[in-house]
C-alpha cells in the first residue's frame, strides 16, 4: 500500500477524478489497524494492480474532519472523489477481499 501525502490524497478526492480507490485509514499505534494492514496486503497480492492506499490519520486531523473518522482502522472506498463506502469492521481476508473485489 502507498502511503498517502496531502498532495497525493486531493488528486484522489478530486470530484475531477474519473477512477476509483480504496483507502485504508490507521494509527500508528492501533494493534488492530496492524493486522487490518496485513490482511489488506494478503488481498492486494490476490488483486493485482489494486488502488490501494493508506493514511496516518494522526498526520491529516483535517481529512478526519472532512470524513468523520470516528473510530480505526477503517477502509474508505472512494469514487470520482466521493465517497462511496466505509467499512470499520474489516472483518477477515475474505471480507476484504469480497468487498473490494466487487467495487473493482
Amino acid at each position: 500500500m502507498e502511503e498517502l501525502s496531502r498532495t497525493s490524497i486531493a488528486n484522489i478526492l478530486d470530484p475531477a477524478s474519473s477512477g476509483k480507490a480504496a483507502v485504508f485509514i490507521y494509527t500508528p499505534l492501533c494493534g488492530t489497524c496492524k493486522l487490518a494492514a496485513r490482511m489488506l496486503e494478503i488481498v492486494e497480492q490476490m488483486l493485482p494492480g489494486l488502488p490501494l492506499y493508506q493514511v496516518n490519520i494522526n498526520a491529516m486531523p483535517e481529512l478526519a474532519e472532512k470524513w468523520q473518522v470516528t473510530s480505526v482502522p477503517g477502509l474508505y472506498l472512494v469514487e470520482r472523489g466521493v465517497i462511496a463506502e466505509k467499512h470499520f469492521a474489516l472483518h477477515s481476508v475474505d471480507f476484504l477481499y469480497q468487498q473490494l473485489k466487487s467495487f473493482f
